[in-house]
């Protein structure tokens, strides 16, 4: 018995373990510069941030020590009980938790108030990665690849119906995880192009050459240019390409020559040609048994129905506020005290901390309280300001070697199991990277998701907890197995 548990605690990557309990040490570093206060707080008062986080941390570290003495089998054997058990939660929640800034996402208990979606994602790690480690699974069809969607996209929807849009779009990461394990490349491209077409028509939307909308006409040219690419890599058949290149020359020839006495829509001479080759490749598709021909036209399809689909769901889906955010990254509007006003405030506390920052709890912006929830969403800012480029480069690196190690660590787990849950972690983590760092220094809307492990909060970080150490367990328990 002996033997087995120190084997257990020699058998875990204490280079991770290390990187995480440096990255929870300068996030509470940073909260202090956030929410410090010269005349009335206290480090370790734990009626101020600071001190309340101490509080986080301890438990976060007793977590990690109990999970860390359970069986290396657990987490396995119960993955589909704790998700069933977390999404009950969610449901719950809908209905049970009050209003906190536009959202019903938070459960009060007593003093503490609990975030579950915080814990859907380990929840969701575990069970996509039990149900993608079952004998004889294969990704590619139909039903193993609807569930495994089903999986992620249903406690998604239960944290939409709770009005917490930014948690909800993490669990997109996701899909990461299933390209990793086989997934077709066309729905990552997919994912991509839409995110394209969408940021083009809108910048673009207003602008008009004539009669034909701008914005519009450049993403059907995209969408053209990428089918025919398309085309070339998967098939490389040079009479297939040029009758598409002559296709697309003659209905430009024949548009222009209409042009010069009546006004032309060029978007829909660009869509007959996109139709026309569509149907085309249909055709070559089914006669010659080349399934690939059917699948690019129907992205060439769908990418036409999304981009006619951009201006109702933003017109009528989304809310005000989420439009105004939109509208303020793409430089459409300017909303200095609104939208705009985090972002600004933000971008001008990182550019005053110059190379080396103005020091631990020398912040000017910070300590005016310029920059709303600065030691939350936005802590990001307090370490450019405090700690300049230096010591923002210096977290970034932090981030960099943890996602590294995770991917590492991932590859090199002789379970399906542990390699998807693995990939799971590095995914979220990435994705809240990308997407709050984007979103301090103004390159993606404000869609409110916290920084792991320097973002203020218990739930968000016994929740990145949860999901690093777990891997950490499930990486341990296979050496133990050797």
């Amino acid at each position: 018995m002996y033997n087995r548990s120190s084997n257990r605690w020699i058998s875990v990557d204490w280079i991770t373990v290390g990187i995480y309990v440096l990255m929870v040490v300068a996030g509470w570093f940073c909260i202090c510069g956030a929410s410090y206060d010269f005349d009335t707080s206290k480090f370790f008062n734990t009626s101020g941030r600071p001190g309340m986080q101490i509080i986080w941390i301890g438990s976060a570290f007793a977590l990690t020590f109990i999970i860390l003495m359970l069986d290396k089998d657990f987490f396995e054997t119960f993955s589909y009980f704790i998700y069933g058990l977390i999404c009950l939660v969610l449901v719950a929640t809908i209905f049970l938790a009050p209003d906190i800034k536009g959202s019903n996402s938070w459960l009060v208990l007593g003093p503490f108030t609990i975030q579950p979606a915080e814990f859907a994602k380990f929840a969701t790690a575990l069970a996509l990665a039990k149900f993608m480690s079952t004998y004889n699974f294969n990704l590619l069809t139909f039903k193993n690849f609807a569930i495994s969607c089903l999986l992620f996209l249903m406690p998604m929807a239960f944290i939409l119906m709770q009005k917490e849009t930014g948690t909800a779009l993490v669990f997109l990461a996701f899909s990461l995880v299933l390209y990793r394990e086989g997934m077709s490349g066309f729905v990552i491209l997919s994912g991509v192009c839409a995110i394209i077409f969408f940021v083009i028509a809108m910048k673009y939307g207003g602008d008009m050459l004539g009669i034909t909308p701008v914005g519009e006409l450049i993403v059907a040219l995209i969408i053209l240019l990428i089918t025919m690419t398309l085309v070339f890599f998967l098939s490389k058949d040079k009479t297939v390409l040029r009758i598409m290149f002559y296709m697309t020359l003659f209905a430009a020839f024949a548009g222009f020559i209409i042009s010069l006495s009546t006004p032309v829509n060029f978007l829909w001479v660009i869509l007959a040609v996109i139709v026309a080759i569509t149907f085309y490749l249909v055709f070559l598709a089914f006669k010659n048994l080349i399934w690939r021909y059917l699948l690019i036209s129907t992205f060439a399809v769908m990418s036409i129905v999304f981009m006619f689909s951009i201006k109702y769901v933003f017109d009528d889906v989304l809310e005000y506020h989420q439009q105004m955010r939109i509208k303020v990254v793409l430089g459409i509007e300017d909303d200095p005290s609104g939208a705009g006003y985090n972002v600004k405030q933000s971008m001008i506390a990182i550019g005053s901390g110059g190379f080396w920052g103005k020091g631990f709890l020398q912040g000017t912006q910070t300590k005016l309280k310029y920059v709303p929830e600065q030691d939350t969403d936005f802590i990001f800012c307090t370490v450019g300001e405090e700690f300049g480029f230096w010591g923002s480069l210096f977290v970034l690196g932090l981030f960099a070697a943890l996602i590294i190690r995770l991917i590492f660590l991932a590859e090199r787990q002789t379970t399906i199991f542990g390699r998807v849950f693995g990939y799971s972690v590095a995914s979220i983590m990435f994705f809240h990277l990308i997407v709050n760092i984007g979103m301090v220094l103004g390159l993606t809307p404000v869609i409110g998701i916290p920084l792991p492990f320097f973002s203020y909060g218990g739930s968000s970080l016994l929740g990145f907890t949860l999901l690093l150490i777990i891997f950490l367990r499930i990486d341990a328990g296979q050496k133990e197995s050797l």
